[in-house]
């Protein structure tokens, strides 16, 4: 990726970056985007980056409220709404075909919080499942996902207001009446320490037996890496080259669950050192499976803990109630970083983990009889202490059994 520079002008190459997917009742799916550079005439292909595959606009819509008018074309500047993707999501690049171009997309973090639903009536379980993915096509910090132990439908957000709204929604827009469980917060897990491991993996069977051995070395990513960073430093063909993608994909496909509760991982670095092979017995599969057991093994010994979310909150309150305020958030684990004064009122900032933050909002209307307000967004994941991270391995493994 080395960067160009676009004139935001009619004469330059086509450009646009789509920034919000809505579904319109009468005519399906609509993507609005803004056009950066250029001209797009209806009727004309474009290409979108992501899926680096071409799309045909047939219409090109100018937006007044809910009512939509055709327009023939749209240039550098304006904003439009087009019909007729077969595929397309927030965030995406639309360019002229000859000319790609990848703009600044916008970054949207990793949803904090989940919760289960189920349709009220078994009639609406089709339904529910189209419903939540439309919704999901349209808003990219809300997820949909399939609980593999339970079986149960989960759907992940930013917060309880942003869950709230979505079943709201469901009611209203595409009438699907849920029974929604308790929220659980999206926990994760990370390596704090780094562990030597050999994992040999045999089988022996009637005929051909399974059989793989590697010696490895699984740490901590390195600062701000996202994912599995993998190096092989095998020499002279101890483990035959086609087995090394195996090993990989084995501790890649680990990672999804986590050695303590499940939860994912988010970056880990393991570097592949020795191991050796049975001629006839080895296969990738061995491979792939003896990377799952190491990683399942080892992971103890590189000291793995739970993360949990923590949240900025901002609380704003009359003076008369801070106290009251902060003695709550001391006693959530909260972190007060600073109190300031803003227009007679005065400023709380704190970090506070979510998992102390259910319900907060009517405790604090009770601590300053409905004066205080709060704002709360995602800041990081930490490290939970060992008495919490306790009580939360506990749970998953109550609810498993």
């Amino acid at each position: 990726g080395n960067e160009i520079s676009r004139k935001p002008e009619v004469s330059e190459p086509f450009s646009a970056l789509a920034f919000k997917i809505a579904t319109d009742p009468y005519v399906g799916r609509l993507a609005f985007f803004r056009a950066y550079s250029g001209r797009l005439d209806a009727g004309s292909y474009v290409l979108n980056n992501r899926t680096a595959k071409k799309e045909r606009i047939s219409r090109i819509y100018q937006m007044h409220s809910n009512k939509q008018n055709a327009i023939d074309y749209i240039e550098a500047g304006d904003i439009g709404a087009a019909v007729g993707f077969k595929d397309i999501k927030t965030g995406d690049t639309l360019s002229a075909e000859k000319s790609p171009i990848i703009l600044e997309s916008m970054d949207f973090p990793d949803p904090v919080i989940g919760i289960a639903v189920e349709p009220k009536t078994k009639a609406d379980v089709d339904k529910l499942g189209m419903s939540l993915a439309k919704l999901a096509e349209e808003d990219p910090t809300f997820q949909v996902k399939t609980d593999e132990a339970s079986g149960q439908t989960v759907i992940s957000g930013m917060g309880e207001l942003h869950l709230d709204i979505i079943v709201d929604r469901l009611r209203r827009e595409f009438k699907v009446e849920v029974n929604q469980g308790q929220p659980q917060v999206e926990y994760k897990e990370a390596l704090t320490g780094s562990a030597n491991h050999r994992e040999v993996y045999k089988k022996q069977t009637g005929g051909r037996g399974k059989f793989a051995d590697i010696v490895f070395t699984l740490e901590p990513a390195e600062e701000g890496k996202v994912g599995l960073e993998f190096v092989n430093e095998i020499k002279g063909g101890n483990i035959p080259k086609e087995f090394i993608p195996s090993v990989e994909k084995g501790f890649r496909d680990s990672m999804k669950n986590g050695p303590l509760a499940g939860f994912e991982v988010d970056a880990m670095k393991v570097t592949l050192k020795d191991g050796s092979f049975h001629p006839v017995d080895s296969d990738s599969l061995s491979f792939e499976l003896a990377a799952k057991l190491g990683f399942k093994d080892s992971a103890k010994a590189a000291r793995a803990v739970i993360m949990e979310p923590i949240m900025k909150l901002e609380v704003l309150t009359p003076e008369e109630n801070m106290g009251d305020i902060v003695g709550d958030l001391n006693r959530r684990r909260g972190q007060v970083n600073s109190m300031d004064d803003r227009a007679g009122s005065k400023v709380v900032k704190a970090e506070v983990p979510l998992a102390e933050m259910f319900g907060y909002v009517t405790s604090l209307r009770t601590l300053s009889s409905g004066r205080a307000t709060s704002t709360m967004e995602f800041d990081h994941y930490a490290e939970t202490p060992s008495n919490i991270s306790e009580g939360v391995i506990a749970e998953i493994k109550g609810n498993n059994e």
